[in-house]
């Protein structure tokens, strides 16, 4: 094979390598922010069930204050039913007494409802807490999968960068000026394959000649279509010329 067209296959499969690298590295800040998401989503749960609880623990005191409140009206009243002098006074004292009792219970029925709500929120904001630890320990250690694996990519892109360079040392200016600019207008992919008479990635038949030509790797062929280098790797009819008709 022609050593040139040798280096640019490996080159290509350099460059790929570093650019996956670099894409995936790419992803690490969404990646990051799911994990933070996460997180926030559950620390969210366990702030909202505490200010439900807090809701709940004011309404409860509201509902306390206005109860010793009527209580003590309803003791002024029970006092006043003594001192009262006609029955028309009598019985509308009466009325307010009942009313202030019925005043009482239904804010103490309301104070019932309150606790009992606030055993479940407790309940529910203990759920949530522990929750929220394991949702903490899982994107830790996530966190610590993905850290992994971006040093571990940039130590792929650094020695693929060191390689490259050595590698294009070697390679003739004008083949590697070639390679550059079709890299360059093919989203870094400059070199294909030839395989059963056509180019491996845009897909355009070959003339039967250049194919021919490409097969023997002895020289820098390009696609007449996407312009990419060729060179052909082998296959069930590499024995085999294609007919030039």
């Amino acid at each position: 094979m022609n050593p040139d067209l040798t280096r640019l296959i490996r080159l290509q499969q350099i460059e790929t390598a570093a650019d996956e690298a670099r894409r995936k590295i790419s992803d690490h800040p969404a990646r990051t922010q799911a994990l933070d998401t996460r997180l926030n989503a559950a620390r969210d749960v366990v702030a909202a069930g505490k200010a439900k609880l807090a809701t709940a623990g004011e309404k409860r005191r509201a509902e306390e204050k206005e109860v010793a409140s009527v209580q003590t009206r309803l003791a002024k009243y029970k006092d006043q039913l003594l001192e009262v002098k006609t029955n028309r006074e009598y019985t509308a004292m009466l009325h307010e007494i009942e009313a202030a009792q019925n005043d009482i219970r239904a804010r103490e029925d309301r104070i019932l409802e309150v606790m009992m709500e606030a055993d479940e929120l407790n309940a529910a904001i203990k759920k949530s807490e522990a929750d929220l630890k394991i949702a903490e320990k899982e994107v830790a250690d996530e966190r610590s999968v993905i850290d992994a694996e971006v040093a571990g990519l940039q130590a792929e892109i650094d020695r693929t960068t060191a390689e490259r360079e050595k590698l294009v040392a070697t390679i003739d200016r004008q083949v590697l000026s070639i390679f550059e600019i079709t890299a360059k207008g093919r989203k870094g992919v400059a070199v294909a394959e030839a395989k059963d008479g056509l180019c491996s990635i845009c897909h355009v038949r070959l003339r039967p000649q250049v194919f021919n030509e490409v097969r023997k790797n002895e020289s820098i062929i390009q696609c007449d279509s996407c312009r990419r280098i060729l060179y052909f790797a082998g296959s069930t009819e590499a024995s085999t010329p294609v007919s030039q008709i």
